[in-house]
């Protein structure tokens, strides 16, 4: 077996060991190919454990990440563990690349940060509906709880349309889930909601 071909194998053990070591349990069942909201987002750990529970189900969650950031240690960092570069100017063609580089049939996750930041706003950013969208792939919502140490998959979906109806299925299953700052955790709020159709621009 090539070292390439190790990789996934290698990760899952690590992501086992790590979430065992700290009594997490991964739970639910792998989407095979969505768009994948993390939430409540609230500490750089939840990303962590996210991508853990990635690691475990021997998926590399495609998470997008602006530019900006991909420098110095921080980059490397954000490369070695899946990130890819989102052009914010052009963010189509970023998505269009990793739709043409998918192939065969195992799971493949874009993963988003909803709300785009860690402090209490108003808003989540509607990049992910968006996305899903425009790329035809369903929604699938992940979560952390702490409370119960859990950090699995929940519901997929694909968008109506309808964003204040699919933003309910979201609130829904959001509404018993606790980050490790509950104080910070945006509502799941779109400002689209109300239109027929969030805009795609």
């Amino acid at each position: 077996m090539s070292a390439r071909k190790d990789v996934p194998v290698l990760r899952r053990r690590i992501a086992k060991v790590a979430l065992r070591a700290v009594r997490w349990q991964a739970v639910g069942e792998v989407p095979q190919r969505s768009v994948l909201v993390g939430a409540p987002h609230t500490s750089n750990w939840d990303w962590v454990l996210t991508l853990l529970l990635g690691w475990t189900y021997g998926i590399d969650i495609k998470l997008l990440v602006k530019q900006e950031l991909f420098v110095g240690p921080l980059g490397w960092l954000l490369r070695r563990t899946g990130a890819v570069e989102l052009d914010r100017k052009n963010p189509a063609a970023t998505i269009k690349q990793l739709l043409a580089e998918s192939e065969g049939d195992d799971p493949w996750l874009i993963g988003i940060a909803a709300e785009g930041t860690r402090s209490r706003g108003e808003y989540w950013k509607s990049g992910f509906y968006r996305i899903a969208q425009q790329t035809g792939l369903p929604i699938t919502l992940a979560f952390i709880d702490v409370p119960s140490r859990r950090v699995g998959w929940g519901p997929t979906f694909h968008p109506t349309g309808d964003v204040t109806a699919d933003m309910d299925v979201v609130r829904e299953f959001y509404a018993d889930k606790t980050g490790f700052n509950p104080e910070d955790f945006t509502p799941p709020r779109l400002r689209e909601e109300g239109q027929a159709r969030p805009p795609l621009g």
